[in-house]
């Protein structure tokens, strides 16, 4: 067992690169992070940014696509990064296990869905089908699926989208995890069932005890959910906090850029959206200096040149970004844009120069 002040997962300068015939693929390029037991993480951003294959290694899933893999994960305070595959699947599916981000394409479509929560059971435990059925219904029921007993049966096209995800969430807990890594739990669902898929795995976690790992692209998602946040471009960590303060005081031009493409309640009717211009970089040749400059409303001369490190904000030790711009910039910045100026406002009223690509 880990010390108990330890947390129950700790990534370390994570490296995980895909050699292809065009170059290597930097997909994850040093993160860490940290998850106390019982605890949410919620990591963020745009489709390309390593937040999925980050989650895989530490399921031991990159292998098979012969990923490079440097760096430490600890789990309990053991690096899993050596393991063998028969320690890691010991591991996989019992103590951590994963929700993947399409429900439909996880479940097999020849088979009873009741079946394959079974197999789960049944692969890290010595019981028989009849004591697995007996779990998997319980199952069922716990996560909200009506009549468990006689649904168990039926087939994952006679599920509709929500209860294929509430199926997918009790196959991960069958084991009882003591972590939950939850990959877009709520894609291609309507507004109403990611609210019950977000509150269930919220009632989840306080009654069994589980830490979580949630993957999105939606601030708004992580918002209620996560204790703290992740903020990923480009396969880097550029910005993690708590919540409570991401929200309040965001300090990466990024990290603001998803903000101000989420509607708000509280603002104006009339406020418009902001997107993120441009598009994410290449992973295998990317932007010399801060892999955001081009992209960002905010770059300086230097920051075609100088590549930023991720570092503790003055005064918030839990509180790190990777950014160029001083933290008393950064600052005045975000209050600048909450008044609804421009960026290149903003900028005028901080005193920088326009921004330069």
């Amino acid at each position: 067992m880990s010390d108990p002040g330890e947390p129950l997962l700790r990534v370390e300068d994570l490296r995980v690169e895909f050699p292809t015939e065009d170059g290597l693929v930097h997909a994850v390029d040093g993160i860490t992070y940290q998850v106390r037991a019982g605890g949410t993480l919620g990591i963020v951003g745009e489709s390309g940014s390593g937040k999925t294959v980050s989650s895989l290694t530490t399921m031991g899933l990159t292998r098979r696509q012969s990923a490079l893999i440097s760096g430490r994960i600890l789990f309990e305070g053991r690096d899993l990064v050596p393991l063998s595959d028969g320690e890691l699947r010991a591991i996989r599916g019992n103590d951590i296990a994963m929700i993947f981000q399409d429900p439909l394409s996880s479940l097999h479509p020849f088979y009873r869905v009741g079946d394959q929560l079974i197999e789960a059971v049944q692969a890290h435990n010595d019981i028989s089908k009849a004591r697995a059925r007996e779990r998997i219904v319980d199952l069922l029921g716990l996560v909200g699926i009506p009549d468990p007993g006689r649904r168990a049966d039926d087939y994952p096209h006679e599920f509709s989208g929500g209860m294929r995800q509430r199926a997918m969430i009790a196959m991960a807990l069958a084991n009882d995890p003591k972590l939950l890594i939850a990959d877009e739990p709520t894609t291609a669902l309507d507004v109403t069932v990611q609210a019950q898929i977000l509150g269930l795995m919220e009632r989840l976690q306080r009654e069994l005890g589980m830490a979580i790992v949630i993957i999105t692209h939606d601030l708004g998602v992580v918002a209620e959910l996560a204790d703290d946040i992740a903020v990923m471009y480009a396969g880097r960590i550029v910005e993690t906090t708590s919540a409570e303060r991401l929200f309040a005081q965001p300090e990466h031009p990024y990290t603001w850029g998803l903000l101000k493409s989420i509607p708000s309640l509280t603002g104006p009717r009339e406020e418009a959206l902001v997107p993120i211009p441009g598009t994410p970089p290449s992973l295998i040749r990317r932007p010399s200096g801060c892999h955001f400059h081009p992209r960002c409303a905010y770059s300086q001369a230097e920051h075609t040149r100088v590549d930023p490190r991720l570092e503790q904000v003055p005064g918030e030790p839990n509180h790190h970004v990777a950014c160029l711009l001083s933290s008393p910039e950064r600052r005045s910045l975000w209050q600048e844009l909450q008044q609804g100026r421009t960026p290149e406002q903003a900028l005028s009223e901080v005193g920088l120069p326009e921004a330069q690509a």
